[in-house]
């Protein structure tokens, strides 16, 4: 008897999550071709419901891809993909709320309007939603734009109504493109807050980006995605403890039988020595340091990051692009 999908992703995944949440996105083994290119290779994901979830990688990697195949815009070449258990993404459309990367709002309709033919779309009606768009507006410190044509605004506002359309149908599922691209640091930073009020009120939110730090300040879980490839899913703490921790210690003594306590890989640098973290533990360290007399100074353990992690899971080509795509952006 073939094994449920879900129980699959389940035994896949479990060295990164033991978590036991229903899933909103599962998929496994997606792939799409494009004119002989395969831009998605064997991609898998679990993302549990009411997680905030990530795509992490750079331009071209296959992210926006994925997005398309996981909502049913474009149908995999191979694979499978389920929505809170449906296998058509189209028969639960109103249950999910999308945000493409390529935005797009008719200049001539105002903003309130906006917002509501977008809840519409997916099955709202459009009194209904430009009532809830004058709401959203008003919440979002945009009540004074409400009857401006999109034409009027600022680039930052008229990413935000665009956003609020996405979310004016009270969606369980949102799903956002590149959605801190163009924004400047305060309406990331609104951006952010929006994205975790959604995630408290139980909404599950997956994110692409080629951004890391907003990955690592949101997403309890990610998806690295390098050349249409995933090789690391699962939460962002089991990525970062890829890399072992690292050790930073100064002494007042530069000699004495304590530096046989030392790693082998332990490097002196300056003051302070670096090493990784004894599989051991830090006691056994300790004790060793001051039955020999080290005379600690300090001594900190310092945790890899999400970048060291992107960089030791994906590969430094991988690292390179996306601060290219950083550097692009920022120009």
């Amino acid at each position: 008897m073939d094994m449920p999908l879900s129980d699959t992703l389940a035994q896949d995944n479990a060295p990164q999550t033991a978590d036991t949440r229903p899933l909103a996105i599962e998929a496994r083994g997606l792939v799409k071709e494009f004119a002989g290119t395969r831009a998605v290779d064997g991609v898998d994901l679990s993302v549990p419901e009411g997680a905030i979830y990530g795509i992490l990688g750079p331009n071209g990697a296959g992210k926006t891809t994925t997005i398309r195949m996981l909502l049913g815009i474009i149908d995999p070449d191979d694979g499978v993909r389920r929505i809170f258990g449906h296998d058509e993404p189209h028969e639960i459309a109103k249950l999910i709320g999308y945000l493409p990367e390529e935005r797009g709002l008719y200049p001539a309709m105002k903003a309130y309007e906006a917002i509501g033919f977008m809840g519409a779309l997916r099955g709202l009606p459009l009194e209904e939603g430009k009532a809830r768009g004058r709401e959203l507006l008003e919440r979002h410190d945009l009540g004074h734009a409400a009857d401006k044509q999109i034409r009027q605004l600022s680039k930052g506002m008229a990413q935000t109504v665009q956003l609020l359309g996405t979310l004016v149908h009270r969606p369980k599922l949102v799903v956002l493109d590149e959605p801190f691209s163009g924004l400047d640091a305060i309406n990331q930073g609104k951006l952010e807050r929006m994205i975790r009020e959604l995630a408290d009120n139980g909404t599950t939110v997956i994110f692409s980006t080629h951004v890391i730090h907003h990955a690592e300040r949101l997403c309890e879980g990610v998806a690295i995605i390098a050349g249409g490839k995933v090789p690391y899913a699962g939460s962002v703490e089991a990525a970062r403890d890829r890399i072992p921790a690292q050790v930073r210690l100064e002494t007042r003594e530069t000699d004495g039988r304590w530096r046989s306590a030392l790693p082998d890989d332990a490097r002196r640098e300056g003051d302070f020595w670096y090493f990784s973290l004894p599989e051991s533990g830090i006691e056994t360290l300790l004790r060793a340091l001051i039955e020999g007399e080290a005379g600690i100074q300090s001594l900190s353990i310092e945790r890899a990051g999400l970048h060291d992690a992107f960089v030791h899971i994906a590969g430094e080509a991988a690292a390179r692009a996306l601060e290219a795509d950083n550097a692009a952006e920022n120009n």
